[in-house]
């Protein structure tokens, strides 16, 4: 008869493993990262091969049957822990109960589509909240990848996996520091480049009119920046135009996400009606 699976512990070397996960440098090293959550793990479930291990509370397990299953279906072990193992390699501060260990789904220019007709990048994005939430708009509008350049987040951070609500797996997710590199592949895919910024060339509004300089269903991608400083003027010189998402109101500014989606949805919109 086999032997029981020992106990796992807070002290368990598969345990303090998934726990430095948390850090940029050992997913760098080992090529894994950790989704939290049950839609982060029922996604990365999903895809065969991606989900080394699956740790799970006894109440989770029980809660979630169907990730139970399909972990099983896929031969993906699945360890149940107590309450105090689950909390140390989780990295939220009320965890969900249920944590796997995935390998990166970040890729390079390559995995770029060959004809896309909407990307977006974000340009020196810091933020991991921030990072998450445009990847589950671009998801949520159909677009066919996220880059992120400059000194952007990782986008397997904790927190940016946990706000993209398992967007992470849907699409590619780029990773090129050099941003001349990236506009060149872009282009290279018959992207025109619009760059958001307040001081642009015209605004969202102006840019839907028929008499625009700029088409919005035409294959785009568009360019979002830094949270504090913006885009600089040379990553702005580099795009074909800079466009403004029009404030109506006293709101001294939009979030960076928020500015995302509705630009997004704004060349969505005008694709989808051509």
């Amino acid at each position: 008869m086999a032997s029981p699976e020992p106990t796992l512990t807070t002290r368990t070397g598969r345990v303090r493993r998934a726990r430095r996960l948390a850090t940029r440098r050992f997913r760098a090293e080992t090529g894994q990262f950790l989704a939290e959550g049950p839609q982060a793990v029922r996604e990365a479930l999903a895809l065969t091969g991606v989900t080394h291990e699956v740790f799970a509370t006894a109440a989770a397990t029980e809660r979630h049957a169907a990730l139970h299953d399909a972990a099983r279906d896929g031969e993906v072990p699945w360890s149940v822990v107590d309450d105090d193992v689950l909390a140390e390699i989780a990295d939220a501060t009320t965890p969900q109960g249920v944590v796997a260990v995935c390998d990166t789904v970040v890729q390079g220019l390559d995995a770029l589509p060959t004809t896309p007709r909407l990307v977006v990048v974000c340009h020196d994005m810091r933020d991991p909240g921030n990072a998450g939430a445009v990847l589950r708009c671009a998801d949520a509008a159909g677009a066919d990848a996220v880059v992120l350049s400059a000194d952007s987040v990782d986008p397997t951070n904790p927190k940016a996996v946990r706000a993209s609500a398992g967007s992470l797996f849907h699409l590619p997710v780029v990773v090129e520091r050099d941003h001349d590199l990236v506009l060149a592949a872009l282009r290279e895919r018959g992207l025109q480049v619009l760059a958001t910024d307040g001081e642009a060339d015209l605004d969202l509004f102006e840019a839907e009119r028929a008499t625009s300089p700029v088409d919005l269903a035409a294959p785009t991608a568009w360019v979002m920046g830094n949270e504090a400083q913006g885009l600089s003027a040379q990553v702005r010189d580099a795009a074909d135009l800079t466009v403004a998402v029009p404030i109506l109101g006293q709101a001294e500014s939009l979030n960076l996400a928020t500015a995302a989606a509705v630009c997004l949805y704004a060349s969505a919109r005008a694709q989808g009606a051509r």
